[in-house]
Parts: structure tokens; sequence; C-alpha cells
């Protein structure tokens, strides 16, 4: 296949180098990524100023752009280059930490992979909870032989593979489980510091509770040793809500004249 590698760790970082040397032998590869870490990033896109971006040949043939914006610029400008030839996937990974519940709203690589999506791009989000190399070439191995397996489909149009793999460090996966989103709270912290004029510096922290939630989420199921895999769906419109007759209340056309 001709896949398009990026994430949001940097492309000197350990995962997605770690997917372009175990892919390279059978796939025709293209790397875009920040430049730097650009972790909890979201969607954003770089607008006002030029990217700055540097080439990188590697020995195994395929090629790769560091680039100083967000994923999402990274997978607009990956695409960009690979022409008029769309590759057949996007993978963004492999993540420095899992992506779970709640966490795919901030993530940069699962917003690489939406990005990837929203261009007509089947699109997957790989992520690992411990990351140590040879858990990132054991997932990278693991992603050659899921991706090549004769029952693999693609992301249908419109939808996103958020794949997370646990900690590899007591013992290996023995299922991949398809689940749905968790809630994965958190435990946040906000301390302020003030220098000695008008400002104010704040430092936003947190940790991952340790709540237990159901198994049939990608929570619960990730706590239990699987790899998750979490169809995200794009289209956020709750279409019960608006099918129901009193979304609007009694309003049905506005009243003649200002308010």
């Amino acid at each position: 296949m001709r896949i398009l590698l990026t994430n949001d760790d940097g492309i000197d970082a350990p995962g997605i180098q770690a997917l372009r040397e175990v892919l390279n032998p059978e796939h025709e590869l293209l790397l875009a990524a920040p430049s730097e870490q650009r972790s909890a990033s979201g969607h954003a896109i770089t607008m006002g100023r030029p990217l700055l971006a540097r080439h990188y040949r590697y020995a195994s043939a395929s090629e790769g752009w560091g680039i100083d914006g967000t994923p999402a610029d990274c997978v607009r400008i990956g695409l960009e280059l690979m022409g008029d030839v769309r590759p057949d996937l996007l993978i963004s990974g492999i993540n420095f930490g899992a992506n779970l519940g709640r966490d795919v709203f901030y993530s940069g690589t699962v917003s690489a992979a939406v990005e990837g999506t929203l261009m007509g791009v089947p699109s997957i989000a790989v992520s690992l909870a411990s990351p140590d190399p040879a858990g990132f070439e054991w997932t990278a191995r693991f992603i050659r032989w899921w991706i090549r397996f004769g029952e693999f489909c693609k992301p249908p149009a419109g939808v996103v593979y958020n794949v997370n793999v646990p900690s590899l460090r007591t013992r290996l996966p023995s299922a991949i489980r398809s689940v749905k989103l968790g809630q994965r709270e958190y435990v946040n912290h906000c301390r302020r510091s003030d220098d000695t004029g008008d400002q104010a510096y704040f430092w936003l922290t947190g940790r991952v509770s340790e709540r237990r939630e159901p198994d049939d989420t990608d929570v619960g199921a990730h706590q239990l040793g699987y790899i998750t895999l979490t169809p995200l769906h794009l289209d956020w419109t709750a279409y019960p809500v608006l099918r129901a007759e009193d979304l609007c209340g009694p309003l049905q056309q506005l009243p003649d004249g200002a308010f």
C-alpha cells in the first residue's frame, strides 16, 4: 500500500520511526510529522505564518518531512506532497501514551487521523500505553500483521479507527476488541505563580483517575490487557435531540420587528 505516516510526538520520535522501519519493506511510505513535540494540540491549523519544513531521506528509500506545525498541518502538507495519487492509508502514531475515552478530543494523534479522514483518506490512530523501544517495535509489527491480514477492513468514509495497545511490560495482549469510548477521568490541577510585575503563570497538570470502567469500553478493556479498537464517527450531530419536537421550545417563527 501507499501509506502516509504522521504523529504528534515529532518526526524523530521512536513510535513513527518503528513504523517506518517495520512497514517500509512492504509498503511505499511518506512521513509528514511535526518537527517537535505537539502532544495534546487537538485539531489546530496554523494560519498567518509560513510553515518551515526539513526534508529527510532514509536509507530504506522512504522519505520524510519535519514540519514546524500541528499534526493536522502535517497531514495537509503530506497529502500535498504525495500529489494526485492519494495514499491507501494514513497511520498516526505510534503515540507515546494511550489515547482513551475523552482523550480523543485533545489528542494530536487522533486529530491527525481525523484530518486524514476529512481529506478522504482511510485513517488509523495508534497509541501505546507504556512506551519503550521493544514496545514500539512490537506494536509496529502488530500493525503490519493487522493491515495485511485478509479480514482487515479499512475505515469507511467518515470514520476513524482509534487503536490502543496496553502496557507490554507484564504480558502481551491476547486479542483485539472492538469497544465504545469510555470516560477516562482525570484529577486535574491548576497551579498559579505570580512574578514581580502584573503577570501570573499557570501550570496545568493532571493524572489519570484509577476508577474502574465497564469492560465494554476502551478504558475498561484496556485495563484488562486487550488491544482496543474504537471506531470514531466524525458526524457529531445529536440526531435524537435534533428530531425532538421541543428542541426550540414553542417558537416556530420569529416575531416581526426588532427584539
